[in-house]
Order: C-alpha cells, then structure tokens, then sequence
C-alpha cells in the first residue's frame, strides 16, 4: 500500500490523532470492499461525533488529508476521486491472450427473459463507485444523472425504454439522490420528461434518501437550501433539514440497491441465464485452450 512520503511535516498531536482515526475508518471500509471519496469520509467523521458538520470542518479535514498523504501517513490509494479517470484503450500481447479474456468475460444477458428490465440511476458522479460493483454482478445499467439530467440523455433513454416495451418487458428505473429541495425534486423530473418522452406512465421508484431511512440509519442533516427555487415546499414538508446521499455508509447503499433488483428478479431465469453463460464460457475457453492446433490447422488448410 503506497504510503509515500513526499514532504517532511511535523503534525500536532490532536492532527496525528485524526490522521489515525482517519486511516481506521479508511481500514474499516476497504474490509468491506469499499474505497472512500473525502466527502464520504468526512460524513463517517460527523456520522461518529468526532467532528461538527459544517463546511469549516470539512475544508480543515480535506487540507489534513492532503497534508497527511504528502507526509506519507495516509495511502495513496485509498481516497478516490471519482470524477477525473483517465480513459485509455485495452491493449494485448498476442491473439491468444485476448482470445482467453473472451473467455472470462463473456456474459449472456440475464434479463432478457425476465417481466422487468432496471435500470439504476444515482444523483451524483461520486457515487457510481459506491454502485458499480453490485450493478455489474446484478447485470443492471447504471447510470448517474450528475444532478438534473439533460434533455438530450433524457431523450435516448426514453428511446432506450420503449425499445424494452416493445419487446414485452416493464422497465422500471430505481432512483438514488439527495433529500433536500433540488435532490427530492430530481425524481419528479426524471418521471415527467421520460413520460413525454415514451407517451407511458412508467414505473420510476425513488429508492433513497427517503424519510424512513434518514429515520432508520440517522445521516448527519445539513441546512435546507434556502436559496434553491424550490426549498419553500420542501420547508413546508421536510424542514429545514436535508440530507445528502453520500452520508450513507457505502454497505447501506449497496444494500438498497441490492433489494431494490432482487425483489422484482425471476431467479428461475436467472439462474437459466447464468448456466447458458457458463456453458459459453467453457466453450470459448476450449478455444482458448487449443489455440496453437487452431492456429497451425487452419495455416495447413
């Protein structure tokens, strides 16, 4: 684990004992699969009581984390940022190889004989990380909105989920945000614009945050956003409280998704599926096999 030292800092007492209940929590979460963005560790700083939950607190931990991984006490590798990737292109030494990854990655799909088609949409880009696993192995699209989608990706999805109508199945989008004015608003959006789209009512299920999990899990609240054009109503209902998403443990919001997929899955079919897919796996993997007698019989034909 890179721990590199690139600067010489000497730390106060009371900041090496937030680095150290910075790297628990770090160590807590990465046991569970989880890597952190700063502003999920910061929750798991005020979910704790370890520091108050105001923007003061937030910008000193993110310059004591920076400082703490120029100093080598925090892991390179354990603080994500994951708005900015480089994107680069796959590359293979020889068709063999390639020939082998085929065979592990090939994948039937496992919804195409099911009554739902999901789709996973979550509010903000930090958070497809926090999703990506679970959606993969549930063989669910995800996608994030990075706030109020645009017209544009809004359009091609209703495209997208009247070609699954038409192929007989309900598609049903389990949707993830914020609970504060813009965040619950996002929902109803989201709803009316893929339903002019389609000329459908479609099931479109808000799964989180919602008022019975703020209840259940107790995420750390921020003030309501006086200044968004809709926090009048949602004064009127909720207070003057909201919630962020990101307060959420990374295991409760796997969790959701998770029961949000299993409950509307058939697993007769899916486990249907998922032979068809090992059968195809093992067949390309024959190939892979014998590559070297494929190469050098088809050469003598």
């Amino acid at each position: 684990m890179p721990k590199i030292c690139y600067i010489e800092k000497r730390f106060r007492k009371d900041s090496l004992e937030r680095i150290a209940q910075a790297n628990a929590i770090i160590a807590e979460h990465q046991s569970e699969g989880f890597d952190l963005t700063l502003r999920q560790l910061y929750y798991q700083f005020v979910s704790r009581d370890l520091i108050p939950n105001n923007q003061k607190s937030y910008d000193n931990l993110g310059a004591l984390v920076s400082d703490a991984r120029l100093a080598g006490l925090i892991d390179w590798n354990t603080i994500q940022d994951r708005t900015r990737n480089l994107q680069q292109n796959s590359h293979w030494d020889n068709p063999e190889e390639i020939v082998n990854a085929c065979a592990n990655q090939f994948k039937v799909d496992h919804w195409a004989n099911q009554r739902y088609r999901p789709e996973v949409w979550i509010e903000k880009d930090a958070l497809v990380g926090v999703i990506e696993g679970i959606c993969t192995k549930l063989d669910v699209p995800f996608f994030s909105c990075r706030g109020y989608t645009s017209q544009s990706e809004m359009w091609r999805a209703g495209q997208r989920l009247l070609k699954h109508r038409k192929s007989g199945q309900t598609p049903i989008i389990f949707h993830f945000g914020d609970h504060d004015p813009s965040g619950m608003d996002m929902t109803r959006d989201i709803t009316d614009r893929l339903e002019m789209f389609t000329n459908h009512d479609l099931e479109i299920s808000r799964r989180a945050l919602n008022m019975d999990q703020i209840e259940e899990f107790n995420p750390p609240p921020n003030p309501a956003k006086i200044t968004d054009s809709r926090a009048e109503a949602y004064i009127a209902q909720f207070g003057y409280e909201s919630w962020e998403l990101d307060a959420l443990a990374p295991r409760t919001i796997v969790n959701l998704v998770r029961d949000a997929i299993v409950a509307i899955r058939d697993e007769d079919e899916w486990n249907l599926s998922h032979a068809n897919e090992a059968n195809g796996r093992e067949e390309l993997q024959l190939v892979s096999d014998g590559w070297d007698s494929a190469v050098d019989h088809l050469r003598a034909a």
